[in-house]
């Protein structure tokens, strides 16, 4: 949970917050599985475990069907694995800032199992709209 925004040092590091560094020491993840957001302009990092069911949701069906191999696309070619230095960074690479549009700053957005990185302005525009139908439903449903 939370979200902090970091600045992106003149390497293409960022340090990941504590609270989630803290997170993933007492699960023991050590390999981290970056994968494209299959919704937002945003930057997916979860551990090991996350991918697994992803491939575990594919393996349900036909393999050889669209609806499998698009999801390989998204889950394998949308995805890398990474670590964090000894120093508890993470290299925004060209993979991470294409995507996302990350330039100079990075917010981490937890999202329950998995955190996310952002490009600071379109998450608040996101958050923004997000608000915005949430309270046009509101109304419409009193």
């Amino acid at each position: 949970m939370s979200q902090v925004t970091k600045k992106v040092d003149a390497k293409g590091r960022v340090s990941v917050p504590s609270a989630f560094r803290t997170v993933l020491t007492r699960l023991d993840i050590r390999d981290l599985y970056v994968f494209q957001d299959f919704v937002f302009p945003a930057i997916s990092i979860a551990g090991p475990e996350v991918l697994e069911r992803f491939e575990r949701h594919i393996d349900q069906g036909d393999p050889f069907s669209m609806e499998a191999n698009k999801m390989s696309l998204l889950i394998h070619g949308g995805g890398v694995f990474m670590k964090l230095d000894g120093e508890g960074r993470l290299v925004v690479s060209d993979f991470i800032r294409d995507f996302a549009g990350i330039t100079d700053q990075v917010t981490f957005v937890g999202r329950g199992d998995y955190f996310q990185l952002w490009e600071p302005s379109a998450l608040s525009r996101m958050q923004d709209e997000t608000r915005r139908e949430r309270m046009e439903q509101s109304v419409r449903s009193t």
